[in-house]
């Protein structure tokens, strides 16, 4: 004999798709999303794969696109006392200098600069690097580098420090609850699997990571 189980109408429903409410649940989840990516970005050796894989796990483009680096010209930051410390060279050792916006589809997730040290690169890595938009991540690759982060700091905080003890949470609003322009900021360094520096780099990460909308019924 068959079995027929009643599922109520609601549960068949589709989740819809809304902006994110200014509320405790929206708040804790911006706050369980944003640990989740500095875990993620602390975890893994690229901050360039680690990106590619937020941007299509949250769909925040089309299906297969890839993060694409927006070169910033006409900009330098000649690296200074603490940089050439951090890639352990000398002041006459040549180090260059490139900040891109890392973007996925249409929305910046990161914005990064970054010292490098040509020398420890091929001369057709050094190539791209000069002439095109490809992630310095992805150019590198090949080198199977390692990531040692200097610092990790959240830069917004949705819920107040204590709240899970009591303090007092910010009051609910009828608005959509709208992350700030960065959300983290991550200084690491890049070196070769003998140790040697190769990249210093500070990767600021924009509110866009949570650019995706909030699914109302789920």
């Amino acid at each position: 004999m068959a079995i027929v189980l009643a599922v109520p109408a609601r549960a068949l429903e589709p989740p819809t798709a809304t902006a994110w409410p200014d509320t405790l649940a929206g708040r804790l989840a911006a706050l369980a999303l944003v640990q989740t990516l500095n875990s993620e970005l602390l975890s893994h050796p690229s901050a360039t794969l680690t990106l590619d894989r937020w941007c299509a796990d949250h769909r925040l483009a089309p299906a297969g696109t890839k993060i694409v680096a927006d070169r910033v010209k006409d900009v330098d930051k000649p690296a200074d006392t603490a940089v050439r410390e951090a890639l352990q060279v000398g002041p006459r050792e040549k180090v260059a200098y490139r900040r891109v916006r890392l973007r996925c589809g249409e929305r910046v997730l990161s914005e990064a600069d970054n010292w490098y040290v040509p020398a420890l690169l091929t001369a057709e890595m050094n190539a791209v690097l000069d002439t095109t938009d490809t992630p310095f991540g992805r150019v590198v690759q090949p080198l199977s580098t390692r990531r040692r982060t200097l610092s990790a700091e959240v830069l917004w905080q949705p819920l107040p420090r204590g709240w899970e003890m009591g303090a007092a949470l910010p009051p609910a609003s009828d608005g959509p609850l709208v992350p700030p322009p960065h959300v983290l900021q991550h200084r690491a360094v890049l070196a070769l699997p003998d140790g040697r520096p190769l990249s210093a780099l500070v990767e600021t990460y924009t509110g866009g990571v949570l650019g995706f909308p909030w699914f109302e019924g789920r």
